[in-house]
């Protein structure tokens, strides 16, 4: 019976109701539009950082990240080819190739420029690389015995393009002292613009014979799917030899880890600040219709009611609320998502990178369920302090008001 009357007086109510319904709607609405792109963000950073730099997971001798950078002649893996056949042969592994790290001077006939470089495989860091943007030039091929590609920094620096010669003079793993000359066949921009301002890439065969050594520094992993990283980093670690290790995308790249904490902290202040507004916008909805019709409650108590079925019945009547305004609110959330999503959202470069991008909303159905229920409880908790208050009123006091 509550629950039939409750509906009518929904209906009733038209104008009242609307109001209601108008701030739960824009709340979870809200809720899911900045929720996707949030969550997008989080997606094409991680999407950049792996298929820009780190690959998935990287395998490598322990304490190669802390030392390796200045002396990474001293942290080589023995037989890196046999390892990354084992690797491979994992269900969820895509590819593995071979990285060959070193530090030298770049010279361009004129001066020189202290970088640091990855001798690669060509034709399986292209897969990889595929938010690597080649500004210039071409990427590196199989066949380039001898090419070199540059970061944007580096070739600004040294004026270098495409065409161009230059010579690389570094220290072999006993120590000697080597050169090289290379062509440059591309200029790429990375992720980072701390990382283009000083690496450059040479085929992993010109790298061993630079530094006289056969072996390499890194083995790095590309999975089929981003969300078996976890799995696949489990199953390779039963893999590897002692004085070995791995690490996976997010514990190669620091900033990322502080990218999601900073905006899940604005998003938690967001969902709160949403949150509010729902409830004072309902609270202030509720407090106008209960006062109105303050009559009508106390007619109710006179007929026999007890106070307590007016206080269900004002929560009743928010609660329906709260389920027309959440579905209507999360609808809205996924049409405005595809939408959007469909035309995209030009960003520029993130802090300390160079490549901008095209957001979307993300949609995630844990997420809409989530904004459902914020918008459904807001509307119900607003609606308590209102009904108690009614509830409280003597009948007397109740049905003065409709003198």
């Amino acid at each position: 019976m509550l629950l039939k009357l409750s509906l009518r007086n929904v209906l009733r109510q038209k104008i009242r109701s609307g109001m209601t319904l108008a701030a739960i709607v824009f709340g979870v609405c809200g809720l899911i539009l900045s929720g996707g792109f949030v969550e997008d963000i989080f997606v094409q950073l991680g999407e950049a950082i792996v298929h820009s730099q780190t690959g998935h997971i990287q395998v490598f001798r322990k304490d190669f990240l802390e030392k390796g950078t200045r002396q990474p002649e001293h942290y080589l893996i023995d037989k890196p080819e046999e390892l990354a056949r084992r690797i491979s042969e994992q269900p969820t592994v895509a590819e593995v190739s071979a990285r060959l790290n070193f530090a030298g001077l770049l010279n361009n006939g004129r001066r020189d420029l202290a970088i640091i470089g990855e001798g690669v495989e060509p034709a399986k860091e292209a897969r990889l690389g595929t938010y690597l943007k080649l500004i210039k030039g071409r990427q590196l091929a199989d066949e380039d015995a001898f090419g070199m590609l540059l970061g944007e920094g580096v070739a600004h620096s040294l004026g270098l393009k495409p065409g161009d010669s230059a010579t690389l003079v570094m220290n072999t793993a006993d120590g000697a002292l080597n050169t090289l000359d290379f062509e440059i066949v591309g200029v790429f921009q990375s992720f980072s613009k701390d990382f283009d301002a000083r690496a450059v890439r040479i085929p992993l065969a010109a790298a061993r014979e630079l530094m006289a050594s056969p072996g390499a520094n890194l083995l790095v992993v590309s999975l089929s799917r981003t969300e078996d990283t976890d799995a696949a980093k489990h199953a390779i670690e039963t893999l590897l030899p002692a004085g070995l290790e791995s690490r996976n995308w997010r514990q190669l790249s620091d900033f990322y880890d502080k990218a999601v904490q900073l905006y899940d902290r604005q998003f938690g202040v967001l969902k709160l600040i949403i949150l509010m507004m729902v409830l004072l916008s309902v609270a202030n909805t509720v407090n106008m219709s209960t006062s109105e019709r303050m009559a009508e409650f106390g007619t109710m108590l006179a007929l026999g009611n007890t106070p307590g079925d007016v206080f269900r019945l004002i929560i009743i009547e928010n609660v329906i609320l709260g389920l027309i305004g959440a579905a209507l609110g999360a609808a809205a959330g996924i049409v405005l998502a595809l939408v959007i999503s469909a035309f995209g959202i030009p960003m520029p470069p993130p802090p300390n990178a160079n490549i901008g991008y095209t957001a979307m909303i993300r949609l995630d159905m844990a997420m809409v369920a989530t904004a459902f229920l914020i918008g459904l409880v807001a509307t119900a908790l607003a609606a308590i302090l209102p009904a108690r208050r009614v509830s409280r009123t003597h009948v007397v006091e109740a049905l003065r008001q409709r003198v």
